[in-house]
């Protein structure tokens, strides 16, 4: 085993851990108490998380002002990438608009980061979000982990990593659908076979500008506007993007009825300009911050 820990100190504007890993934008990491997205509004707690990446189990928790972890290989700088260490936290919020509504998400959640995940698991993830609520998407995913993900044996547990694009091509949709995803079964295995085959991968997808990268992924089955800028987002580093759900219409809707435009990619266009800078960032503050049910005075 492996061991190591960051000085939170040490990062521009601090880190939150639960926040980032329970606040919509990952469902590949696994809170070791089996209480993953159980609470609305997670915030400053002290679980051990993990996840399997590149064949490599990590596990990871914040506590006395450090951010430690346990893994099978020196996991410090996968860290750093995967959770967006190196961020400057204080100069995103500079950049950010400073309304009442972001103002409060800033403030209650600060410390939260915009993760960086494998391409393909986030791909799939995000496939099965259509109409669900963030603990089900979840348990999709821990699901599909469970079916067809490589094992991995660490410190006396198994871990499951994400399934390969080939194993799930292998899948047929009758068991997709015995893991409860539904409609999104034959979105999955048809996507899956894209990637495993080489039509369409994830080099395929990377754009220098959003709109190009968000046409791109359309091309895989299942996803649409909204669900491709969830991948440019939180997997291929288009921190302008900014996922149009229903938390974020909902915001157009009560704060920023000019945004409204009658289509997503002029809506989306006018919200990115609304929220500034790494817009990106503040849709997923105020996405967590509204379905927590928090109030804009931050109460």
């Amino acid at each position: 085993m492996r061991t190591g820990s960051v000085p939170l100190a040490d990062l521009a504007g601090g880190f939150d851990l639960q926040a980032t890993l329970e606040s919509g934008q990952t469902y590949l990491w696994t809170r070791e108490d089996d209480a993953t997205y159980a609470a609305d509004g997670a915030r400053g707690g002290d679980a051990w998380y993990s996840t399997v990446v590149d064949g490599e189990v990590i596990r990871v928790r914040q506590r006395d002002g450090l951010l430690e972890w346990e893994s099978t290989t020196d996991a410090e700088s996968r860290l750093f990438d995967l959770l967006a260490l190196d961020d400057d936290l204080p100069a995103i919020r500079e950049g950010a608009s400073d309304d009442d509504l972001i103002r409060a998400a800033y403030e209650r959640y600060w410390g939260l980061r915009i993760v960086r995940d494998p391409f393909f698991g986030c791909l799939v993830s995000f496939i099965c979000s259509a109409q669900m609520r963030v603990g089900r998407i979840f348990a999709m995913q821990a699901a599909l982990r469970e079916a067809y993900g490589e094992t991995i044996t660490f410190d006396g547990r198994t871990y499951h990593a994400v399934p390969t694009p080939d194993a799930l091509a292998d899948a047929s949709e009758d068991d997709l659908r015995e893991l409860r995803l539904g409609y999104r079964a034959p979105y999955v295995a048809r996507t899956a076979k894209l990637v495993a085959s080489g039509e369409l991968t994830e080099s395929d997808v990377r754009g220098e500008d959003l709109e190009t990268t968000r046409e791109a992924l359309k091309g895989f089955v299942g996803v649409g506007d909204k669900v491709a800028d969830c991948v440019a987002l939180f997997s291929l580093g288009h921190r302008d993007a900014v996922p149009l759900d229903t938390w974020i219409r909902t915001a157009i809707e009560e704060y920023y009825p000019d945004c409204a435009r009658g289509n997503y990619a002029e809506t989306s266009r006018a919200i990115r300009e609304a929220f500034g800078s790494n817009a990106g960032y503040t849709q997923t503050y105020v996405f967590h911050y509204l379905r927590s049910g928090d109030d804009v005075d931050g109460s």
